[in-house]
Order: structure tokens, then C-alpha cells, then sequence
């Protein structure tokens, strides 16, 4: 197939004319598809909120299944896959699903791809950072492992380089061509910027443009957003937020409403109001109970079939609160849960639920280095190093699920979802905090919205 012929194709499945830099988007995708030259290339596309890549890629994915081209689609959390999923109507995955396995001893080993002549797409691609592993890699590095240890296949990452970075990166290493080059690759760009005329009414899209335009002045700006001109952008006052959350639940549901903060603190104190005051909850957990893993957890997956594993960031339902127990400073329940982004999965585990109310991201290294040693103390007196090792990462306290309660998160958290009702807490934010690092918070959390935006505090005069 000639490359003329896969673009038209891939035209005709678009449910819009594009635009110039569209257009360019879909030839370049068509030459990097079609090309039948080996060697590792990937194609990186950093597009901007409303400027159409959405529908670009799920045109992709069609076509290329019209054409007998195979394709994988992945994302680097649950939530994220299943938005992909919807985008593409076509099943996505987590990367750590497709790329590791576990083995017997209880590690994850790299799968070898087995798919040759494939077009591997990664959605949400900036959210992949440079963290190692037990074994030294990235899971950057094991992507590119897997992907191109089959011939003839090929990557697309996709992402928005003005949302945040991962977790201690001042640039996306997925999304830096320096990166990928350093790695061998053959690297193809593009980089989409206009906003499409059928989004132009949003005052959603037209703040998040705002924002990514104002990143790119010096100095930077005081953030000027739109507000209440639509219904969806609306301030709310901190007075008033029980009222708005409340309204958003009755209308979207509480699965599609959340609420965006800057700290773990913040989100904890926003948590326990949202319990007190619309919930009217007065025991630490219920049924129902909406809980955000804050941790990565292999334990408890490996029990489930089709379960990579549990993600910091995934939402879990507690079904059912089946014990507690108290271990010291400790508290643990063993509960059934459902996790809604992994396509409503059940599992039984065993969490710990001193980390609903901590202001740390998660249990505090020195409580679990206490934890580990008191279970040692139990499991395996007097045990070798190695011995002590397998003991400790079978053991279900050890590894129970750390959780926080699911109604407010950090922006981190929220980054590769959406939701129909979000609030931004803008309280308290003085002018000297407004710098590069705050514009991308407050744009990856005003993109995270589909139906209605709330700012909570905003000062806009």
C-alpha cells in the first residue's frame, strides 16, 4: 500500500476536515506506518489540548486495522487505558500489563514481544518517568525493549509536553527526542498546536490555550482564566464548595466527579470534609467507600487473571469490609474491592489504612522498615538475608494495599484521566508561586475536565 493510499484512508475516517498542521500530522503518520524499512523508529507527537489528536489517532487505529496492520494500544495507568480505550473504541492496556510478568518467586520479568510487523501506540507517553526498578531499568527502557525485539515494529508515543512531567523530571524523557536518540532510536516528530473550530465554544479549551500560550512568555503572567461566562467554567467559593460537589454527584455521579488539589495535605483535609460534611460519615471506612491506591502493588494482583497489577493512582470500591486488625501504630482491613478502571475487576486484599489521613504520599519509609522487621520477627526469626526476602514479599502486611480516600487528589494522581465534574482548588496561591512549574499543574488539571470546570477561590480581578 503506497503512502497516498493508507492517508486517504485515514482521511475519510476523520469526522472533520483538518486543518494544515493536522494534515501534515496524518501524511508524516502515513509515511512512518507504511514504511516497510526496518531499524527502531519511533514517531512522537506532542499535541496539545483540542487541537484534534484524539480523533487523529482513533482514525489511525482504524485504518490500520483496515489495511491488516496489527496495532497495541497502551497507557501508563488503569485510568488512562480505559480513556484511550473510549477514544479509540478499541481495548487499551497499561504497559506493565503487555511488557512484565511475574514469576515464581514473586518479581516482574520482562515479557519478549512476540508480535512482529506491529504499530505499538502509548497514550498519555509523558506520564513515563525515569524511576529504576530492582533491576536498573526504566520502565522506558523496557518499553523500547519490548516493543522492538520483534521485527519490523514500530512505536508512537503521544502526549502533551505543557502538562507536568513525571514525579521528579523537569522534561518528559518519553516525549524528549534528545532521550530517544540517545537510545539509538530513528526519530520522527510532530508537534499539532491549533485548536479545532468545533471546540472553539469551550471555555474549557480556551483556558487551557491561555495557559499553554502564557508558558511561553517571560516573564511569566498572572494567570487570567475565564470564568462564569459559560456553564462550563464556573467559580465556586470555598463556602459553597459542600453545595457544588454535592450538585455534581447527584448529576454525574461520584465516579465522575473529583476534585484537584496542590498537596497530599490539602487533598487529605479535602477528603475528610467531603466524608463529614456531604457523606456524613462518621467511621474511617464503609461500603462504597471511594479509595485511590497510592501505591504500586504487584501482591494482590497476582491472585486475578488479567490483573497486571494495582497502580498508584487507580480508584478502588470497597464492596465489603470483611475484618480489621490493629498491629502496633498499624491498622489494617482485609476488604473486597472493585477497581472500576480495570474494567470493574473484584479482588479481596488487605489494606492499610493509617494512609487515608497521612500527609505523605505514603507509608513513611522508616514506618515500614519498622513493619518489615516486626513481620520478620513473626515469620522468619533468625532467617538468612535471602530467606528473609522471599518471606517478606509473600507476606500480605507487607504488602498491603497503601490507600487514600478518592474524593480530592493531587494533580499528579488526576494526570491520564478524565472526569465530567472537576474542581481546582485555587485558594490561597500567592503571586510568587505562579511560576512555570504551577502553569503546568493548573493546565494538566484544567484538562482533566470533560463536562464542567470548577476553580474553587479563584481571584481573577
Amino acid at each position: 500500500m503506497t503512502v497516498d493510499e493508507f492517508t486517504d484512508i485515514l482521511r475519510s475516517k476523520l469526522p472533520f476536515e483538518p486543518n494544515s498542521q493536522q494534515s501534515a500530522l496524518i501524511g508524516a503518520l502515513g509515511r512512518f506506518c507504511s514504511d516497510a524499512v526496518g531499524g527502531e523508529s519511533v514517531f512522537l507527537i506532542n499535541g496539545y489540548a483540542g487541537t484534534g489528536k484524539t480523533s487523529i489517532i482513533g482514525a489511525l487505529v482504524k485504518t490500520l486495522a483496515d489495511v491488516h496492520i496489527p496495532s497495541v494500544l497502551l497507557a501508563p495507568t488503569g485510568r488512562a487505558a480505559k480513556v484511550f480505550s473510549s477514544m479509540a473504541s478499541r481495548p487499551a492496556y497499561t504497559i506493565h500489563r503487555r511488557i512484565y510478568r511475574m514469576d515464581s518467586s514473586g518479581r516482574m520479568d520482562l515479557t519478549l514481544n512476540n508480535t512482529p510487523f506491529t504499530v505499538f501506540i502509548v497514550d498519555e507517553a509523558s506520564m513515563i518517568g525515569n524511576e529504576r526498578d530492582s533491576g536498573g531499568s526504566t520502565l522506558l527502557d523496557d518499553l523500547l525493549q519490548h516493543v522492538f525485539a520483534a521485527d519490523n515494529c514500530k512505536l508512537i508515543l503521544l502526549g502533551d509536553s505543557a502538562q507536568l512531567p513525571p514525579v521528579g523530571c523537569e522534561v518528559s524523557p518519553a516525549m524528549d527526542v534528545a532521550t530517544l536518540k540517545k537510545r539509538g532510536l530513528r526519530v520522527s516528530r510532530a508537534v499539532i498546536t491549533d485548536t479545532v473550530r468545533q471546540d472553539h465554544n469551550s471555555d474549557i479549551l480556551r483556558n487551557a490555550t491561555r495557559l499553554r500560550r502564557s508558558m511561553l512568555l517571560d516573564p511569566l503572567p498572572e494567570p487570567r482564566l475565564i470564568v462564569d461566562r459559560h456553564d462550563d467554567v464556573v467559580s465556586v467559593s470555598p463556602e459553597d464548595l459542600p453545595d457544588a460537589i454535592a450538585a455534581s454527584y447527584s448529576a454525574v455521579g461520584k465516579e465522575e466527579t473529583i476534585l484537584i488539589t496542590r498537596s497530599n495535605r490539602r487533598a487529605t483535609d479535602f477528603n475528610l470534609a467531603i466524608r463529614r460534611q456531604i457523606f456524613d460519615y462518621e467511621e474511617s471506612l464503609v461500603r462504597g467507600e471511594r479509595l485511590l491506591v497510592a501505591k504500586n502493588n504487584y501482591h494482590w494482583s497476582s491472585k486475578v487473571k488479567g490483573l497486571d497489577f494495582i497502580a498508584n493512582g487507580d480508584i478502588a470500591i470497597i464492596d465489603r469490609i470483611i475484618a480489621t486488625e490493629d498491629m502496633g501504630p498499624l491498622h489494617f482491613a482485609d476488604v473486597a474491592l472493585t477497581l472500576p478502571d480495570r474494567g470493574g475487576i473484584t479482588i479481596e486484599a488487605k489494606i492499610i489504612t493509617n494512609t487515608l489521613v497521612l500527609d505523605t504520599p505514603c507509608l513513611p519509609a522508616n514506618d515500614m522498615t519498622a513493619l518489615m522487621q516486626h513481620r520478620l520477627n513473626i515469620i522468619a526469626p533468625g532467617a538468612s538475608e535471602s530467606a528473609a526476602m522471599r518471606a517478606l514479599r509473600s507476606d500480605p502486611y507487607v504488602n498491603a494495599l497503601q490507600v487514600k480516600y478518592g474524593y480530592a487528589v493531587t494533580c499528579h494522581k488526576a494526570q491520564g484521566g478524565q472526569w465530567s465534574d472537576v474542581f481546582v482548588d485555587m485558594s490561597y496561591i500567592p503571586p510568587e508561586a505562579m511560576g512555570l512549574d504551577f502553569y503546568r499543574w493548573l493546565y494538566t488539571a484544567t484538562t482533566r475536565a470533560t463536562r464542567r470546570l470548577h476553580y474553587i477561590g479563584i481571584n481573577n480581578k
